[in-house]
Formats: C-alpha cells, sequence, structure tokens
C-alpha cells in the first residue's frame, strides 16, 4: 500500500523546479513541503542539515542580491535522484550576472529532498565578474590555458 501523502520522484522534481522558479522572500515558509526536516543541503560556499538552516540560506541570498531568480533549464530524473540545470540570474552591485549550475538532489519515500547538493564554478560564474579578484582569474585562466 502506498502512502496517500507520497509523489512520484517525477512530480517530486517539477513541483521543485516550478518552487524554485517562483521563489521568494515570502514563499520560504514552504520549505518544508520540499525537504525533509534533516535534509543536507551543500554547494561551495555552505554546508548545512534541517529545512531552517537551508532557509537562511536563501534569506542571506535575498538579502545579499538584487532581483535573484532561478530558470530550471534541463531535469534528469533517475530513481529516487534528479539532476536539475539551472541558470540562477541576480544583480550584484548593478551589474546582471548569470551563474549556470546543476544541483543533485536525493528524494525520500515521501517526494521530500533528504540531499541538494549544488555544483556550480564560483571561480568562473562569480569571481571573474569582480573587479580585482577577476583580472587575477582571467590572468590565471590564460596561464593555465593549454590554448594560451
Amino acid at each position: 500500500m502506498t502512502n496517500p501523502n507520497q509523489r512520484s520522484v517525477n512530480d517530486a522534481v517539477d513541483a521543485l523546479a516550478d518552487f524554485y522558479q517562483a521563489l521568494t522572500p515570502a514563499s520560504l515558509v514552504r520549505l518544508g513541503e520540499f525537504y525533509a526536516p534533516d535534509a543536507h543541503f551543500k554547494d561551495p560556499f555552505n554546508e548545512v542539515i534541517g529545512v531552517a538552516a537551508i532557509r537562511r540560506i536563501f534569506e542571506h541570498m535575498f538579502a545579499t542580491a538584487d532581483s535573484p531568480r532561478f530558470v530550471v533549464t534541463s531535469r534528469i530524473v533517475q530513481g529516487d535522484q534528479a539532476m536539475l540545470g539551472w541558470d540562477f540570474h541576480l544583480r550584484l552591485r548593478g551589474r546582471a550576472l548569470v551563474v549556470r549550475g546543476v544541483s543533485h538532489l536525493s528524494f525520500d519515500a515521501d517526494g521530500r529532498v533528504v540531499l541538494h547538493r549544488d555544483y556550480w564554478d564560483p571561480a568562473e560564474e562569480l569571481y571573474a565578474h569582480l573587479p580585482v579578484i577577476g583580472a587575477l582569474m582571467r590572468a590565471l585562466r590564460r596561464k593555465l590555458s593549454a590554448t594560451g
């Protein structure tokens, strides 16, 4: 017998993608609908456990970035896991940026996320756009590139 609260992983991925694409500070209270209470979240800057800690990461995002929004660009679902490709649009110090990345997600039997790991390259996607660090990153990339 199936749990009446159980969603298929495909449905859970669709719902989560829709949630992220419409994310606002007010909608953060709904994170518990999508994440298990002890969900593990990791990205290049954070590693936390629990819905409240995950919420704080997104609250910080809204507090520090102007006009942040996610656009889900691809989805792969296999078993109880999924990969979401995404573009994160934001304005930082008045400059429009797009960070491209992917999220690896694992779901529990109720269709809630138990593991959320974001993969994106801060050096290419973020640091390269900062005035001093960006120049250093571009010079280093030229020096280490096989194509020079």
